[in-house]
């Protein structure tokens, strides 16, 4: 039991309680009642481009919360100061990358001392002096939040499409600077989705528009020196459950135009010999079928899981035929060797693929056919796969890190197989990892399956049941949590904690079938490896069910209002940070931005009674109960459009009605941000002492 310690919360101030307004729906005969659907704003379209036209009094609430969540937390003030001063203090805050090569240029960012934005920079190929592009901090000035998505030059260096969010509703504006002398040019793009691909001529580019429902359902291409309403319309996207993005290849042949949802997907191409020419089809969408595309000079290279490769396989298929009836084999599927993502360059092609959980990049000489792979001894560590800007390249660029090894970053000739150590992150506080240990362990779910379970912690930590435990998941969209390096999890090593992170079931892990038996019907599943995850560690003694807390966001977030709703003796506590907890009124509501696309991986309870049954057996907001539920600390961002604001708001607000003998429950709102949260790399780190000081109260360790 997770009770066993007095509650950290005496002398609480009254938390404020939310006005109940019932709305009833009724779908497949069968009728909800919701006292707190009030709280999603109805104009919440334009409220995340204006926050200030929010409606006053769901306003007044969000504020009422704010203040509570300040009282509950105002004793943890010092802690957070000191909390911050470490993480701040491993950060090398005059750092930069290493430049990478495309032409006479290499190009690379870097943060100044005190900045809190990226400035983008180049180099003379082979080294020299710095010329800053793109000064993020001064283009910052006077924002309350600010966002940069990059910026991308022309083929001939001389101009770059930048983009920026100034609201943290993810709506981008695009600029273009003339590189040489800083100035932009009077072109405004606005409503995108963040970048844009040029073409060859660096006339004019593409970029995708985010509609009123915050969805990038169409293409445009504008041409440099004319108003954007002028743009033409190159591709529109009618149907609202995809998805759609845009890119270029590495030859500045062929502009991508990717469609997709979470399992099936499309591509259509344009050739930039003639930018007026229809997007050409690929191979048409086919449910469940995924592919994605590289350039290979006189060949495509496709990556797909057609034909019942579920952990995926390469085709290749003639430039100038690239139809699926012309796809040939490569690679061929291998159950359990789940290939992530590709890239060619001219004399070889390559993979980053994950085999018994680990990492791996695997080399081919596209002459020989001769294959290696690049692979490390740790038990568990994470690689991750930059390649190169320039085709003819060998040399290309990786990442490593384990949970005790700070990032590395390699270049490696893929002819003589050499690698040349280029930077290891530094840490100027100072990092022994022989300090610490990282496991990786197996737990036992529920129907014999193992779960993988990555651990920090300090060698010196009691292994007695007597640690406190920051438990960390995930579980969507096939999306794997690496075990990675992180300078902020030392502070919770510091100070006597095993960090865990489980490896549930909705990711891929273990393979495409670890995804499978996560979503849909088997979203349960997510839910039960996690506190099998939690079992295990109680039972092998690294930690104990009263010194657990549980941490989650986004999916996670629903992941931590599942097991809140299933095991809440099992947790001391549960920060849920955007927390996606209001799954079946979500689910219900084709309107919002991410619902019609999701509906492959949660279910379509709109069509479908058996879909949504599914949904709402699980949906932590419809599953809340009269039981003593441990401390939860919500979070949550204004203008996400991702998971928006009123899901923590109501949940919390229904935990306070239902199950008054628990908690408490408490509510940050973000009033100037969204998803992500605060926007600058420090702002950030703050956010992130916020969370971990309530980890450490709920574990008694103040």
């Amino acid at each position: 039991m997770a009770t066993s310690r007095p509650s950290p919360f005496a002398n609480l101030p009254t938390a404020p309680v939310a006005p109940k307004k019932p709305l009833t729906d009724t779908r497949h005969g069968i009728t909800r009642t919701d006292d707190y659907a009030w709280l999603r704003a109805d104009n919440w379209q334009a409220m995340f481009k204006d926050p200030s036209i929010l409606d006053p009094e769901i306003r007044k609430h969000l504020e009422a919360e704010n203040a509570h969540m300040e009282a509950a937390m105002g004793d943890t003030a010092a802690l957070q100061k000191a909390l911050f001063a470490e993480m701040r203090g491993r950060i090398k805050e005059d750092d930069s990358s290493v430049p990478m090569k495309d032409g006479p240029f290499a190009y690379g960012s870097l943060f100044v001392t005190g900045g809190e934005q990226p400035h983008y920079f180049r180099t003379p190929r082979d080294g020299g002096d710095k010329l800053v592009l793109l000064d993020g901090d001064k283009e910052a000035v006077g924002k309350d939040y600010f966002r940069l998505s990059g910026i991308d030059h022309t083929t001939d260096h001389s101009h770059g499409i930048w983009g920026y969010d100034d609201k943290g509703s993810e709506y981008y504006t695009l600029r273009i600077r003339d590189l040489a002398t800083g100035e932009d040019l009077s072109d405004v793009v606005e409503n995108t989705g963040g970048g844009g691909v040029w073409a060859p001529d660096g006339k004019s580019f593409f970029y995708t528009l985010q509609d009123e429902n915050h969805r990038p359902s169409k293409v445009f291409h504008h041409v440099v020196g004319t108003p954007q309403s002028e743009d033409r319309l190159v591709y529109e996207e009618e149907d609202p459950g995809f998805f759609m993005g845009v890119g270029g290849s590495l030859l500045d042949d062929f502009i991508y135009i990717d469609i997709h949802d979470h399992e099936t997907s499309e591509y259509r191409l344009l050739s930039t010999k003639d930018l007026t020419a229809e997007p050409a089809l690929v191979a048409e969408r086919e449910e469940g079928i995924e592919y994605s595309m590289t350039e290979g000079g006189d060949v495509f290279y496709i990556l797909t899981n057609a034909g019942d490769a579920k952990d995926f396989k390469i085709m290749q298929t003639p430039v100038n035929a690239p139809g699926k009836e012309n796809w040939i084999e490569l690679v061929p599927h291998e159950p359990g060797r789940l290939i992530i993502s590709h890239m060619a360059f001219a004399g070889h092609l390559l993979w980053l693929q994950r085999k018994d959980g680990l990492p791996q990049i695997i080399i081919l000489d596209r002459k020989s056919g001769e294959q290696h792979a690049i692979a490390f001894a740790e038990e568990a560590y994470s690689l991750g796969l930059q390649g190169a800007a320039e085709y003819e390249s060998n040399v290309i660029r990786f990442s490593y890190s384990s949970m005790t090894t700070p990032s590395q970053l390699f270049d490696y000739n893929m002819v003589t197989r050499e690698r040349t150590l280029l930077k290891t992150q530094e840490v100027p506080s100072g990092h022994n990892p022989d300090d610490y240990v990282t496991r990786r362990v197996m737990a036992p779910a529920h129907d014999g399956e193992l779960v993988p379970v990555s651990l920090l912690y300090r060698k010196d930590t009691p292994l007695d049941g007597s640690a406190p435990c920051l438990l960390y998941g995930y579980g969507a969209y096939g999306i794997t949590i690496p075990a990675s390096f992180s300078t902020n999890n030392l502070s919770l090593a510091d100070r006597g904690f095993v960090y865990a992170i489980a490896h549930i079931r909705g990711g891929k892990d273990k393979g495409f079938a670890w995804y499978e038996n996560g979503k849909m019907e088997h979203k349960a599943n997510t839910f039960k490896d996690f506190i099998a995850a939690a079992d295990y560690l109680n039972e092998q003694k690294f930690t104990s069910y009263a010194n657990i807390i549980a941490e989650g966001g986004s999916a996670g977030g629903m992941l931590m209002g599942g097991i809140a709703n299933m095991a809440p003796e099992k947790f001391a506590g549960i920060i849920a940070a955007v927390p996606f907890v209001d799954v079946l009124n979500t689910m219900l509501d084709d309107t919002l931005p991410l619902t019609p696309p999701e509906w492959p991986e949660w279910g379509n309870p709109i069509d479908s009674l058996e879909e949504y049954q599914w949904i709402a057996a699980y949906s932590p907001y419809d599953n809340i109960a009269a039981k003593p539920y441990p401390p939860i600390l919500a979070i949550s961002g204004l203008t996400d459009p991702r998971v928006t604001y009123w899901e923590p708001t109501k949940w919390v607000a229904k935990l306070r009605e239902m199950a008054p003998e628990g908690g408490p429950y408490l509510l940050k709102t973000n009033m100037t941000a969204g998803h992500g949260g605060k926007s600058g790399r420090f702002q950030r780190l703050e956010e992130i002492a916020f969370e971990y000081a309530f980890a450490i109260k709920m574990a008694g360790k103040m």
